[in-house]
């Protein structure tokens, strides 16, 4: 599970002394934390690794963010830093689906829901969220939806 090696690339992050990796790993571990706290009190709780992979898809999508406005800001140190704690957090993610596959995925979902314009947007994003979600960018998934609807 995919817990279960955060927590082992803490032990290996403070063995070898590496303190950035210490950080970003302590950060996930934070995240995942607060996430338990909130989902004491839900009545259907999702498996564990729909949990981690929901919780850390939400962090990388923060960092992108972070590292946009500090390079439009003119602040290239704060940007690396949060692109040294986006690799740490990637490293943990599902391999993602290349673009073609999440074209076909598209393809497959739109012709499965009969979506024919960007109507139907919602109809689909939510089908390849159900399927596909743990492996795509849903951010990128969304241009590439309304690409093919448009």
């Amino acid at each position: 599970m995919i817990r279960e090696q955060v927590k082992s690339a803490q032990v290996e992050a403070m063995k070898a002394g590496d303190k950035e990796k210490l950080a970003a790993v302590r950060l996930i571990l934070a995240k995942l934390k607060d996430r338990d706290i909130e989902l004491r009190t839900a009545t259907s709780v999702p498996d564990d690794d729909t949990v981690v992979v929901d919780t850390l898809q939400k962090m990388v999508k923060q960092r992108r963010e972070s590292i946009e406005m500090f390079r439009s800001g003119g602040r290239e140190e704060l940007a690396a830093k949060e692109e040294a704690e986006l690799a740490v957090i990637e490293s943990f993610l599902p391999a993602q689906m290349s673009e073609d596959d999440t074209r076909a995925a598209i393809e497959g979902i739109k012709a499965e829901v009969g979506a024919t314009s960007v109507k139907d947007m919602g109809k689909v994003m939510a089908v390849l969220k159900e399927r596909h979600g743990s492996v795509i960018d849903m951010s990128k998934a969304s241009g590439l939806v309304k690409a093919a609807l448009g």
